[in-house]
């Protein structure tokens, strides 16, 4: 019997499950073409940056848990919340995220786990026209 004997709960022959925030290996190959890091200088190299990995599954934990960027654990493993920050915005401005977004999206209906039918898109950003309520 795999398990605590005075618990009496069977774990999995697999093993512990990751945690939900670690990317799949297979997700990370299709994203890390897209979110490599720029060359670093060779004269004031500074320090070493995170590695892009670490950096979307710091992003991943803080859209899942609804956490500010300041209160990103890094007792988990994450890189700073300013770090996930900037190198988002970093991405965002290279027009690399947009791309990513739409690899996984993608990814994601070819293997039918969006359900379409309950997509809402939110207008509230949107400025009315003259006249319309």
């Amino acid at each position: 019997m795999r398990g605590s004997p005075r618990s009496g709960k069977r774990r999995s022959p697999a093993g512990p499950r990751p945690p939900w925030w670690k990317l799949e290996d297979a997700d990370w190959r299709r994203l890390e073409p897209l979110l490599v890091d720029p060359p670093r200088r060779t004269h004031n190299p500074g320090r070493k940056r995170y590695p892009p990995r670490a950096i979307v599954e710091g992003l991943l934990y803080l859209l899942v848990t609804g956490v500010r960027y300041v209160d990103l654990p890094r007792e988990l493993g994450f890189p700073s919340g300013e770090t996930c920050r900037r190198r988002l915005q970093e991405w965002i401005e290279r027009g690399v995220w947009a791309q990513a977004l739409a690899l996984l999206v993608a990814e994601l209906d070819r293997r039918g786990g969006i359900d379409w039918s309950r997509v809402v898109v939110d207008a509230s950003l949107v400025d009315a026209k003259k006249g319309a309520t």
